[in-house]
């Protein structure tokens, strides 16, 4: 056995890694990868941007409480990309809502083509835009938090999945492969994996559950320079484009439940939301160059899950991320070492309550 730890994270997706961040100071941290590298599975698999106006009231009221620390916080992880939304001929009401939702002003259709040469004047028939959205340094920020966890003394072991949980005295025992660990409290913070991380310990799963996005790189379309394109959006999130290194990547935004695994792109979902991409553009897909996918993860209510278990109040839940892990990462590490080590949270308490595992109870 080896010393006992104060807090134990499993996975060390940004969540993980930036609870450990915020813990270390509070006592003895040790975070567990079941793979090789950190953010290796959604972590590593994020389209990058920081939208401040994505996701549902809960959601947005923690990306609005992380804007600053990813604006200022070891020199910002943040670069401007502004957002445009298109539509298409009877999409006007739909358009008009989602317009609203994200806070764009409307722009003419030159005004559109000229940010984004290529859209097509035959399908693009509306286009919003929000100047104050940006990319998001994804791996800077996994690097910053993983900088802070082991300045503060907390040890991050990669390659440590995690095969038994086991409770004695009040105190867990996590075995991952040859070696055991004893905890107080256990952070699960396992993406895809939470519930089945939660069976492991013998808690109540909350239905977490994962679904598969995909994204295929392509050439830069017509070999133009779309290092200052917009992040680019169709209506009902049918498919969205954002530049990367000089290309283009395209995903379906598909949403299909999977259970959790090293997730690869479905070729003829790529393939149909490549075709809906295409019917807005006037270059075609010459070649994918590269496609992956990835697992966003969803509590039912599709709000992060962050907090104490109610059953088992040692057992700590940082799951439910969906496609707002990085997002919401200070907000939601914050948060959860706020209920951890009893300090009142920043957040409003109406927020803490929406977030909460007991309102599945």
């Amino acid at each position: 056995m080896t010393t006992q730890y104060d807090f134990l994270i499993i996975g060390g997706g940004v969540a993980g890694v930036s609870a450990a961040a915020r813990l270390a100071p509070h006592g003895r941290v040790l975070l567990l990868e079941a793979e090789p590298a950190l953010a290796y599975h959604a972590s590593g698999r994020s389209a990058a941007m920081f939208l401040e106006a994505y996701g549902n009231a809960t959601v947005r009221a923690l990306n609005e409480a992380s804007a600053s620390h990813h604006a200022e916080a070891d020199g910002g992880v943040l670069s401007r990309r502004p957002m445009m939304l298109i539509g298409r001929p009877g999409e006007e009401e739909a358009f008009a809502a989602e317009a609203t939702a994200f806070g764009m002003d409307e722009i003419t259709l030159d005004e559109a083509r000229a940010l984004i040469p290529i859209l097509n004047p035959a399908t693009v028939t509306r286009a919003g835009l929000r100047g104050d959205t940006s990319d998001l340094d994804t791996d800077l920020l996994i690097q910053n938090f993983a900088r802070a966890a082991r300045a503060r003394g907390a040890e991050l072991h990669t390659g440590a999945r995690v095969s038994a949980i086991t409770r004695e005295g009040g105190t867990w025992e996590v075995t991952a492969g040859p070696d055991t660990w004893r905890a107080a409290c256990i952070v699960n913070a396992a993406g895809a994996w939470a519930d089945g991380i939660a069976r492991l310990a013998g808690i109540a799963p909350l239905g977490i559950t994962p679904y598969r996005r995909s994204m295929a790189r392509i050439p830069a379309p017509g070999g133009h320079d779309v290092s200052r394109w917009p992040f680019l959006d169709a209506v009902g999130e049918r498919w969205y484009a954002k530049p990367d290194a000089g290309k283009l990547i395209v995903s379906p935004s598909e949403e299909d439940a999977a259970e959790a695994h090293d997730a690869w792109a479905d070729d003829m979902v790529l393939a149909e939301g490549l075709a809906r991409y295409e019917e807005m553009v006037t270059e075609p897909v010459t070649r994918v160059e590269h496609s992956w996918a990835g697992l966003r993860s969803f509590a039912p209510d599709r709000a992060l899950v962050i907090g104490r278990d109610p059953a088992v109040p040692d057992f700590a839940w940082l799951a439910g991320q969906g496609g707002y892990g990085f997002q919401t990462a200070p907000a939601a590490s914050r948060l959860i070492a706020d209920l951890l080590t009893g300090q009142p949270p920043e957040l409003p308490q109406s927020v803490v309550q929406a977030l909460s595992p007991a309102r599945f109870a």
